[in-house]
């Protein structure tokens, strides 16, 4: 027999469920508001009304789900940053052929950063990480790190399978991305060159596999 308590707890859960559902859908309407916001005009910018007019919403209910600016942006590095590690570092048991996985990462890595889009996120970030460390923290640990703990696991499996031949694997996962990025991110981020071309970056990346493969394939 359900205990009156017990069925109290699941009427609540029924009726708490929508409300959980509503705010989350506003949320995010809240943060696609607010990214609109950011890439039009900058963070320093943007102000509270600005994303409230694009999201939708009235100045009040804003502030019930972001206290101030800084939060909406520390939530949209979190976001973004996450779910784009997360849908570039995927490997699967069919993934045997190294030098065609780490191609296909290193080109889908560098095509993604390499958008003028990401080059102007990451500009901000670095302009208002030293007065904000916090955002600079929570978009380098929800991707750049993110993203080198995912290749850092694949690597690791390789190594147990006796195909790579790594001590320190983080190390290695880092030096991969670095190495895919030669001479096409930095001069983005400067406003030194254009986006790479998809030949350029395919050129880069093979290069980088080429040279990870020589220095750590089982002998």
């Amino acid at each position: 027999m359900v205990q009156p308590i017990e069925l109290e707890r699941q009427d609540n859960e029924q009726r708490d469920k929508p409300r959980i559902e509503e705010d989350s859908v506003k949320r995010q309407q809240i943060i696609e508001g607010a990214r609109a916001v950011f890439l039009a005009q900058g963070f320093d910018a943007a102000s509270m009304n600005d994303i409230a007019r694009a999201a939708g919403v009235s100045k009040g209910t804003l502030y019930v789900y972001f206290q101030n600016k800084e939060q909406l942006f520390q939530a949209i590095c979190i976001q973004e940053c996450g779910e784009q590690a997360e849908r570039l570092f995927q490997f699967h048991p069919e993934d045997v052929d190294v030098e065609e996985t780490l191609t296909r990462v290193g080109i889908d890595v560098v095509s993604m950063i390499c958008r003028p889009e990401k080059a102007s996120s990451a500009r901000t970030v670095i302009a208002i990480a030293e007065r904000m460390p916090e955002i600079g923290k929570a978009f380098y640990e929800s991707g750049p790190a993110h993203g080198i703990a995912l290749l850092t696991r694949y690597l690791q499996g390789l190594v147990k399978a006796g195909v790579l031949a790594i001590d320190d694997c983080e190390l290695a996962a880092a030096q991969f991305i670095d190495s895919c990025q030669s001479t096409l991110f930095k001069p983005m981020i400067f406003n030194f060159g254009k986006p790479p071309t998809p030949e350029r970056i395919r050129h880069i990346v093979g290069t980088a596999v080429k040279m990870f493969l020589a220095a750590y394939r089982a002998r």
